[in-house]
């Protein structure tokens, strides 16, 4: 069985970037920048696992040690990247999301 699990801080930043899209206007109204961000979190959810992974860069070890990353393109201006580390507890394997970020932020610190 496979779970993807978030960290408290980084459901956080869901909620926060629906207000952030919202209130800098790149979403006109509040519903579809909350409706952007629940679609990015169930893709996550359901998509992670089966998305290519790559190595984190040595920048992101603040976040958590033997880190990957995998990208979710949102339209052609945005892409966000999920930086994530996978477990292995009994028979499950745990994909745990521990910091999210888009090319806007972050991406001159990764070379893809």
């Amino acid at each position: 069985m496979i779970k993807v699990l978030f960290l408290p801080e980084v459901v956080d930043q869901f909620l926060e970037l629906a207000e952030v899209l919202y209130n800098k206007g790149y979403l006109g109204f509040r519903d579809i920048a909350i409706d952007y961000a629940e679609q990015l979190f169930r893709d996550i959810q359901v998509n992670l696992p089966i998305k290519v992974k790559k190595n984190a860069p040595n920048h992101f070890e603040r976040y958590g040690q033997g880190m990957f990353y995998s990208l979710f393109p949102r339209n052609h201006h945005t892409t966000w990247y999920v930086f994530y580390s996978v477990h292995e507890v009994d028979d499950q394997i745990i994909y745990l999301v521990r910091y999210l970020a888009n090319n806007h932020t972050i991406g001159h610190k990764l070379s893809d």
